[in-house]
């Protein structure tokens, strides 16, 4: 086995204790642990105390290549040289050349960045109802799923079906009725002459890695086909790699009208992207955009994140580690007399037998990092399940180490 180094990379002059950081500076919109972060590498971050901790999160599937990779930075570094913003109203050669390598990837047909996931999904919100006013007699309805994660805007979180969106920020934006995964019968109920396209993640991963079945997904496409509908598929976590595959979609061989990207898409940077076919293609000028949607710094990143990954063996890599990592959960969740572990690639997920088990066991793996001794990021995606998505260069060194220190906390 290869041998990880954990020297910590450009570490702060001085450890600074967490007390010493204005953190009341920032809205308080989430739960996070007390401590401040300073500075990462591959799989590896380090607080401002100089602890060290591995990283199965990483920004909730947003490293495609871990913390600071090379080839980003210096991505970055040459095109901030170069160009930052000419205006999304001009052409500018980063985005033409990134547009065109997402469209030879997917087989669709165009392109349209964003700032992230949300707006990409956004994006394809408008494109759909856009395409419903034009050749379906102002259809506007988009069946969206039962605890499906579309984002934070007004529109996505109105789209999307995670418990407890449905009480905030009323009114929400009407025309998402909710069907429920991997049932076709549940959806055909739905559908009427206002509806336009259904929407869905290939792997819900907001709502614990619950895969959509391939034989679900050839059935909604058969649906939408036959009643000239849009098949909506929102890939910002399960696109780029993810599921050791380019796309979601290609495990069941059912390719969308419209797709969206984020998370991995740009590696860390904020990027996102609508792609759809050309007959679904109906914005006019004006009816899309955003100050620095397409900017070529993020579209220089976003190209350094395909070039890694088209790279000769990194995805078989990436299968090669969902294995390892699958491997060694199914053997945790057999000694607990849990079920089978979830996910696809390095997209995973771990169920737990007792309520609350998992939000504890990933506090108390946060505090293994004491002295010398590394703590382990997880993510409790649901009280009783534990999620997995690291980097996806992840070594098989660093899965055993993870795989090691959830043996020691869930088994003990």
């Amino acid at each position: 086995m290869t041998t990880v180094d954990l020297a910590s990379p450009a570490a702060p002059a001085a450890p600074a204790a967490f007390d010493q950081y204005p953190v009341h500076a920032l809205m308080h919109v989430t739960q996070r642990p007390a401590a401040v972060f300073t500075h990462g590498r591959g799989s590896w971050l380090w607080d401002s105390s100089g602890r060290r901790y591995l990283d199965l999160v990483q920004g909730w599937a947003v490293n495609t290549l871990g913390h600071a990779p090379p080839a980003i930075a210096r991505a970055l570094a040459a095109q901030a040289a170069r160009l930052l913003q000419p205006g999304p109203g001009l052409y500018n050669d980063r985005a033409v050349e990134l547009a065109q390598r997402l469209t030879a990837l997917s087989g669709l047909d165009r392109c349209y960045f964003t700032g992230g996931g949300a707006e990409a999904n956004e994006g394809a919100i408008k494109l759909a109802r856009k395409f419903g006013a034009l050749h379906r007699g102002g259809a506007f309805q988009i069946v969206t799923f039962e605890n499906a994660f579309h984002g934070r805007t007004l529109a996505t979180m109105s789209a999307s079906g995670k418990p407890g969106f449905e009480r905030l920020f009323e009114p929400k934006v009407p025309g998402f009725p909710k069907a429920r995964l991997n049932d076709i019968d549940s959806v055909a109920a739905l559908l009427g002459p206002q509806t336009v396209a259904v929407m869905l993640e290939p792997i819900q991963g907001e709502a614990g890695v619950i895969e959509a079945t391939p034989e679900f997904l050839r059935a909604l496409r058969r649906l939408c086909d036959d009643l000239g509908l849009l098949l909506i598929f929102d890939e910002v976590q399960t696109g780029i790699g993810r599921t050791g595959q380019w796309w979601g979609w290609q495990a069941s061989g059912v390719q969308p009208d419209v797709m969206t990207l984020g998370k991995g898409l740009g590696g860390g940077v904020p990027i996102g992207a609508l792609l759809a076919r050309e007959r679904v293609c109906c914005f006019a000028p004006g009816d899309q955009g955003g100050t620095y949607h397409g900017n070529p710094l993020m579209c220089a990143a976003a190209l350094a994140v395909l070039d890694a990954v088209a790279a000769s063996g990194f995805l078989e890599q990436v299968r090669e580690r969902s294995g390892q990592l699958r491997q060694g959960l199914q053997a945790i969740a057999d000694a607990l007399g849990s079920g089978p572990v979830r996910g696809r690639g390095l997209l995973l997920a771990l169920d737990l037998r007792q309520p609350e088990q998992a939000t504890q066991a990933a506090q108390a793996l946060l505090q293994q990092a004491q002295g010398d001794a590394p703590g382990l990021l997880v993510n409790a995606v649901r009280p009783q399940r534990l999620r997995f998505v690291p980097a996806l260069d992840i070594t098989a060194d660093e899965i055993d180490l993870a795989l090691q220190m959830l043996r020691a906390v869930l088994l003990r």
